[in-house]
């Protein structure tokens, strides 16, 4: 019996991929396609990390809002990226955790949400994962969304699939708005590669 468990856990630690150091070699990051009402064009950009552990997303015009001035559909917001990850052969990755910032401005009673999920072209979506914040707020806003190290989706090992990024903003109730944006260094999202060697 205890022969038969100790294999089984053998075979469960083999499948488990097992994060590994950054690659040294220089990680980069081609913009594919940017959609959606969150990010016209030219108001999105993307760039790696020096040290290849991440890469930040900064928006210059994410912005929800109701009120006196706003449009219908200005309530809720949304941004499609479609990005193609360049890093050094003999390794892959995933996305281990992801920091959404912003600000919020909500009227008493209102509430604003941030809606993000992320996948790998190919594979099926994740769910998307929400986070509420609820009025009277004027404000900083802040979201980290973390997977357990044994449920981190990685790539396909020697092959090149995209990585899609959707993000959502949505605001409900009185005169109020909610930002992703990059008024300020700090306003952007940032996502923690996984590394794992093939």
């Amino acid at each position: 019996m205890l022969t038969a468990m100790t294999a089984a856990a053998l075979t469960l630690a083999a499948l488990t991929p097992t994060p590994a150091a950054a690659p040294s070699g220089k990680v980069t990051i081609d913009v594919v396609t940017v959609n959606g009402s969150g990010c016209p064009a030219g108001t999105t950009a993307v760039a790696a990390a020096a040290d290849n552990t991440a890469f930040t997303v900064t928006y210059s015009d994410y912005l929800a809002q109701t009120g006196a001035g706003a449009d219908p559909t200005d309530f809720r917001k949304n941004c499609q990226l479609v990005l193609r990850v360049n890093y050094p052969q003999g390794f892959t990755f995933g996305i281990a955790q992801a920091d959404y910032r912003g600000f919020a401005h909500l009227a008493a009673g209102a509430h604003g949400v941030e809606r993000a999920n992320y996948y790998f072209q190919g594979e099926s979506q994740n769910t998307p994962r929400t986070h509420t914040f609820n009025g009277p707020m004027s404000d900083n806003w802040q979201a980290t969304d973390r997977a357990e190290v044994g449920k981190i989706v990685y790539a396909p090992c020697g092959e090149q699939r995209m990585l899609n990024v959707n993000t959502q903003l949505r605001v409900q109730g009185g005169a109020s708005f909610m930002t992703m944006d990059s008024t300020d260094a700090s306003f952007s999202s940032k996502y923690h590669f996984s590394w794992k060697k093939c």
